[in-house]
């Protein structure tokens, strides 16, 4: 199994929260575009911007990893939300995408501190499918 280690994965959290901030704190939502853009090229190409800029900056050796597949999975999650989040914006219901960004917000920063909620959500997906293999 592939790994990643996990100060290229915390590099990637935290470029998404300083977005979200920033987003906030300058009430401009398209500023999420950027986060967006981001995450959806690191999902086709593997080239993450947050952990390319962060890289030289970063000490990997002798750190903890985390599978390559559990954080594609959080990737998704990620885009997903700042995909709903943007279309909110551009339907005209700020209120919504505000709490899209924000529920990524709260998944990015939690992560930062030590709980990955979209490593539960895997976990229990995985569950969940394990399960259904089981009983058909």
């Amino acid at each position: 199994m592939k790994e990643i280690p996990e100060p290229y994965v915390k590099a990637n959290q935290t470029g998404i929260v300083l977005f979200v901030i920033l987003t906030a704190v300058f009430n401009q939502p398209y500023i999420l575009l950027a986060p967006w853009i981001i995450q959806v090229l690191g999902l086709l190409t593997g080239k993450n911007a947050f952990v390319l800029l962060a890289k030289p900056f970063l000490r990997v050796q002798g750190k903890p990893t985390q599978a390559l597949e559990l954080q594609r999975f959080n990737n998704v999650l990620a885009v997903l939300f700042l995909t709903l989040s943007l279309l909110f914006f551009a339907l005209q219901l700020p209120v919504l995408g505000y709490i899209f960004s924000a529920l990524l917000f709260l998944a990015a920063f939690v992560a930062l501190c030590g709980y990955c909620i979209g490593c539960t959500v895997y976990f229990q997906y995985k569950q969940f499918k394990a399960r259904r293999r089981i009983h058909s």
